[in-house]
């Protein structure tokens, strides 16, 4: 890394640059970046899913959030690059430190949003820092080996998944645009291309996206740019007439024509980058910011949709069974590692009807591992599972129906007091927030401090948000909703797919996370006297028992965790047999009621 590094100055000398941004971001604001976009992990190596770096001639600074507080110092040589903290940290106070007047500090338009520019420029131009565009990224200049876009060809998204036409999703929204005078939208969030057109890729570790832009006319007709090899005669079918195919190199000059006449055109601040905005202007065109029209939309799934998250759940759950078997027999040896644990649940879930790959990196954590909350394993970090101590396993499944994710922490060997007290806390908020009924119109904001107050009660919190929104057989992060001190901004719907998962962990020492997934449905109770939403759990696998202290449990959490483990057996276990069948039975026992 430290070669790069000095490549990286070296270009930037030749430039005539004192600093350099580099984003996690790629031009889609991806949170999984394609592999020739990431640019971040190339030069730092740190993988996290959020993060940025700024470096100038003689130092460098890495920020993340309190997800990798603890991985950034495993993964990233703190030598050339200090660790800091995204969002609390500001990357514009940094270079004022390190810089003087006079300098300039290089960024890539296409890769930042307008909003944090405006903020970046109005800091810097206080200490006489220049803040300058640039036509080339200057890692894409050193960088000898990148990657390649990828081929691979896209295909339709069937309507028995997807539950709606794309040209009724496309004129829906075109009237939309219409009723607000708008003329058209231009999307660059691949999640909502995909969910517009009903099309599918693997452009995207983990996510089934397609690299492309598109621009919604508010006739409903589209332009969709896209490398053109990767479109089959019947994918081009599906997309219809209404859509018309450009080269995605064409994106951006077709922006400059699209505003002639000083059109109206939408785009979302958030997760458009400034190049498209900078496009548009210098064709005239005026740009309204609103929300990306597909995102809400998106969010509140379909009753087919619905169905099939549910559906994908339920074989989820049975690899997950499968391997929890398996993984209760083979245990004791004391050959089970993090990757070979993974590897083997990875196998389980390849059996199941209409899999098609993970939806995220599985995050295989023993002992002190399970303490970094997006733990990777690696051969350098690869644990053995073995002796006394906590295993927490995250992971889930992309299947054409439904995308999944869920979180065990299971007891090896024998736990502590400590452990368990901890355990059950975190299960008192899970339960809080499964059992949630809440007034319409409250927001994720609302319901965190639920998930958190049996940790609060002894001074205890963790540092992630409690829930993230889903997708359908799209991203397994999905907004706007969310579960967190953060998600003022979108009340919950019916419809929205969310994670329940609190934690707690323990530097050096264990993780704990409890994770389903729930959709937020109307409440039909007959004596509310205003609109109510409740949860739905739709995750159906065993909590582990071993690791609950029942005394710290009122009777009505274990009626609920009783009768959580009876739908798990009532639902999983007719696609079970013998000994996976009397794993189950034995681990879904009742919990008595004190």
């Amino acid at each position: 890394m430290h070669n790069r590094l000095l490549a990286l100055r070296q270009h930037l000398r030749e430039v005539k640059l004192n600093g350099f941004l580099i984003p996690h971001a790629d031009e889609h604001q991806c949170e999984y970046t394609p592999e020739p976009a990431q640019r971040l992990t190339w030069l730092t190596g740190f993988s996290g899913s959020a993060g940025e770096c700024a470096v100038t001639l003689d130092r460098g600074a890495i920020y993340v959030d309190g997800r990798y507080t603890l991985q950034v110092r495993h993964q990233v040589d703190t030598q050339f690059f200090e660790p800091l903290k995204l969002h609390e940290d500001k990357v514009e106070d940094w270079f004022l430190s390190n810089l003087k007047s006079g300098d300039r500090v290089g960024y890539d338009p296409g890769l930042h949003t307008r909003a944090y520019l405006d903020r970046m420029t109005k800091a810097l131009t206080r200490g006489g820092i220049e803040l300058v565009p640039l036509d080339k990224n200057p890692i894409n200049e050193i960088w000898t080996d990148r990657p390649e876009p990828s081929k691979n060809p896209i295909f339709a998204h069937a309507l028995k998944y997807s539950g709606e036409r794309s040209v009724h999703k496309r004129t829906r929204l075109g009237a939309s645009l219409k009723s607000d005078c708008i003329n058209a939208a231009v999307l660059t969030s691949l999640d909502s291309i995909a969910w517009l057109l009903n099309i599918r890729g693997n452009d995207v570790a983990h996510s089934p996206l397609v690299l492309s832009y598109l621009i919604l006319k508010n006739t409903g007709r589209v332009e969709l740019f896209i490398d053109e090899d990767k479109i089959s005669d019947d994918v081009r079918d599906h997309l219809g007439a209404g859509v018309k195919i450009k080269p995605y190199e064409a994106f951006l000059p077709a922006l400059k024509k699209l505003g002639k006449g000083g059109k109206n055109i939408l785009v979302d601040p958030k997760r458009t980058h400034a190049a498209v905005m900078d496009a548009l202007e210098a064709g005239g065109a005026t740009v309204v910011e609103k929300e990306d029209p597909c995102v809400l939309p998106k969010a509140c799934k379909n009753d087919v949709e619905l169905d099939g998250a549910r559906a994908a759940h339920i074989r989820d759950a049975v690899a997950m069974c499968k391997f929890l078997c398996w993984f209760e027999q083979e245990v004791h040896g004391g050959e089970i590692d993090e990757l070979s644990s993974s590897d083997k649940l990875e196998s389980f879930r390849k059996e199941q009807v209409d899999f098609r790959d993970l939806s995220f990196a599985t995050i295989s954590g023993a002992g002190p591992n399970g303490a970094i909350v997006h733990y990777k394993s690696s051969p350098e970090t690869n644990r053995k599972i073995t002796g006394n101590m906590l295993y927490l396993l995250d992971s889930g499944g992309q299947y054409l129906d439904g995308t999944t994710d869920l979180t065990r922490t299971l007891a090896i060997g024998r736990p502590s007091e400590e452990q368990r007290d901890r355990f059950t806390r975190v299960l008192k908020g899970h339960i809080a927030l499964a059992q949630a009924r809440f007034p319409v119109g409250r927001t994720g904001a609302h319901l965190d401090t639920l998930a958190r107050k049996s940790l609060w009660d002894i001074g205890l919190d963790y540092e992630h948000g409690t829930g993230h929104g889903v997708g359908s057989y799209l991203g397994v992060h999905e907004g706007p909703q969310s579960i967190s001190k953060s998600g003022f901004g979108v009340a919950l719907m019916p419809g929205m797919i969310l994670s329940n998962e609190p934690g707690f962990y323990k530097k050096n020492e264990y993780g704990i996370r409890i994770e389903n997934l729930m959709i937020v449905r109307e409440s039909h109770f007959e004596d509310e006297e205003s609109p109510m939403n409740i949860i739905e759990t739709i995750t159906f696998v065993p909590i582990d028992t071993r690791l609950v202290n029942v005394h710290m449990m009122s009777s009505a959490e274990i009626t609920w965790l009783n009768i959580y483990h009876a739908q798990v057996r009532e639902k999983i276990s007719p696609l079970l047999t013998g000994r996976e069948l009397e794993w189950l039975q034995q681990a879904t026992q009742s919990l008595m009621v004190l």
